[in-house]
């Protein structure tokens, strides 16, 4: 390892802590380079075994709420005809704790776009290892996208130095935090394919911040789906 005691200033806590790097500070495992120890320690990573279709971590669940490879809320999704095979799976890196919480307000909210950076290669990384047609940043309402002065699910795919596709159109700009898990379920779609796209037997990725429900994700890529997408994934930063 190499520690570099120069002082540098962490993105986060603005700290003069000296910054350290190992030869693999670039993966998911190590310290995320321009952060302090004490900033790169609270992202925590998603470990052990996950559902196969949501990341969330099934050692935290209770043997009950677990059905195979699934968590209790994605068997639920798959229950519903409507929503069965819809989404094939997520890909979540951290945990969603306070720290997290409070860099995506920072990022979101506050417009520190720079935040998109620390998490370019955990994503470069992931979408290297899949055949992909498209990435498709999950949109906002233009309400939200005036509001904040930019796109954050595209931000991150641009950091990546990857290219983003704008597949889709926000058509309800509520938020789903609002409403109960049956009326998530039970909504008509969030979004609307744009005009003139064709996604016939394509391969294709969303990208969004955060899983909380699924319900955002399922919605985009039912819309996806039903115009004849082979096979719709997503990656979110956080579950």
């Amino acid at each position: 390892m190499i520690s570099l005691f120069a002082k540098q200033i962490c993105w986060l806590c603005q700290s003069g802590t000296p910054l350290t790097y190992s030869w693999n500070s670039l993966s998911l495992q190590q310290n995320k380079a321009n952060l302090c120890h004490q900033c790169s320690k609270q992202l925590l990573l998603l470990t052990g075994p996950r559902c196969s279709k949501c990341s969330r971590m099934l050692d935290e669940l209770d043997k009950d709420y677990i059905h195979g490879t699934v968590c209790h809320d994605c068997f639920r999704w798959e229950q519903q005809e409507r929503w069965k095979n819809i989404l094939h799976e997520n890909i979540s890196f951290y945990k969603y704790n306070s720290f997290l919480k409070n860099l995506m307000a920072r990022y979101k909210y506050r417009g520190d776009y720079a935040i998109a950076e620390l998490f370019a290669t955990d994503i470069k990384t992931t979408l290297s290892k899949y055949p992909i047609d498209y990435i498709v940043p999950i949109p906002l309402s233009e309400e939200r996208l005036v509001e904040r002065g930019f796109n954050q699910s595209e931000a991150f795919i641009k950091m990546a130095k990857l290219t983003p596709t704008n597949l889709l159109v926000r058509i309800h700009s509520e938020k789903q935090s609002k409403k109960s898990r049956k009326e998530r379920m039970d909504l008509d779609n969030l979004f609307q394919l744009k005009e003139g796209v064709d996604v016939k037997d394509k391969n294709i990725f969303l990208i969004d911040d955060i899983y909380t429900t699924g319900s955002t994700l399922r919605y985009a890529s039912e819309i996806l789906r039903n115009a004849g997408a082979y096979s719709v994934s997503s990656v979110t930063i956080a579950r």
